[in-house]
């Protein structure tokens, strides 16, 4: 187990050094950003100082080892735009995200796994025909889309919940959270529902498939004629296989969810990452853009590791295999 956590780690400290350089150059690519925070009326004096002081008029080289070691430190530069660092902007924005991504989630497990269960054990049943057509409609409609009929329906034609920001925030045990008021849970329904759909429409159909799979296998036939109930067998044998497939596909689409709500974010003027790293694009900070890609990068390295060590606690396999590889 050590020696798994060990190379697991040196295997992602590679990987975070690959996507940086990637990122970094990748960024670098987009454009110079000197062509839209300098103003074109300045002079060439001043322009050169601006881009002097940017850190933009070395090689790309240097610029990336400059940012290399500095980040090493902690310091991921200062935005362009704003004038802080950009790891306290990331820090900022980083609690409205998750609490948008942590709810999106939680809607779409307590839906989707109960559901792709039943549908799976009861695949002609009406109950599961209507999970798999409500699956499909939910993998069909784009995420903007899904957005803009919520707020079309909830937000102007039924005017029962608020569209945009986060609503009113509260501290308690030391956390800032708008999930703490009334107010700030019924700013965040409309965008959960709409990040979450997605996500729940994917669960659904992987626990389905999963449940059916492992149902027409010997040992849970051999369960039922032992006389097995009926619960533990559902629970004990078919779930706890189903959640082998169903953690991997669970850890990538949070990962989604936490990183990657970058549509739904604008469309309800979420203050977010994702609306901060649309704006950042469009004004070429690249600090900023840097940051919230590593950071993204390390969320998903983090997700990826936490998956393998739960797959080793559930599948006995995977012990087995690393034991014969030790």
């Amino acid at each position: 187990m050590l020696s798994f956590v060990l190379q697991r780690l040196l295997q992602s400290v590679i990987v975070v050094l690959i996507l940086s350089i990637v990122l970094f150059v990748g960024v670098w690519m987009i454009g110079n950003p000197a062509d839209i925070l300098i103003s074109s009326e300045a002079s060439e004096a001043d322009r050169l100082a601006a881009i002097a002081a940017l850190g933009l008029d070395k090689p790309l080289w240097q610029q990336y080892l400059v940012f290399l070691g500095n980040a090493v430190q902690g310091d991921w530069g200062a935005s362009f735009v704003y004038k802080e660092p950009a790891i306290s902007i990331i820090l900022q924005r980083l609690p409205a995200s998750l609490e948008l991504g942590a709810v999106a989630f939680l809607i779409a497990v307590t839906v989707s796994v109960p559901a792709g269960l039943y549908s799976g054990l009861r695949p002609q049943s009406p109950v599961g025909r209507g999970v798999m057509a409500f699956s499909l409609i939910g993998v069909s409609i784009p995420t903007f889309w899904q957005g803009m009929l919520l707020i079309v329906a909830f937000g102007i034609a039924l005017p029962i919940l608020p569209v945009g920001d986060r609503g009113q925030v509260a501290t308690h045990l030391g956390i800032t959270s708008s999930l703490w008021t009334l107010d700030g849970w019924s700013h965040i329904v409309m965008p959960a529902f709409s990040l979450a759909l997605l996500k729940m429409s994917l669960l659904m159909r992987v626990t389905r498939a999963a449940t059916m799979e492992i149902s027409r296998l010997d040992f849970v036939k051999f369960a039922y004629a032992k006389g097995v109930r009926t619960r533990k067998v559902i629970v004990g044998h078919i779930l706890r296989n189903a959640l082998v497939p169903l953690i991997t596909v669970t850890g990538i689409e949070l990962g989604n969810l936490l990183a990657y709500g970058v549509i739904t974010e604008t469309v309800f003027s979420w203050p977010g990452l994702g609306k901060l790293l649309i704006n950042s694009i469009k004004v070429l900070d690249r600090p900023l853009i840097v940051a919230q890609l590593t950071y993204t990068a390390l969320l998903f390295i983090a997700i990826n590791f936490i998956v393998d060590v739960l797959h080793m606690a559930i599948d006995p396999r995977v012990k087995s295999v690393l034991g014969q590889r030790t």
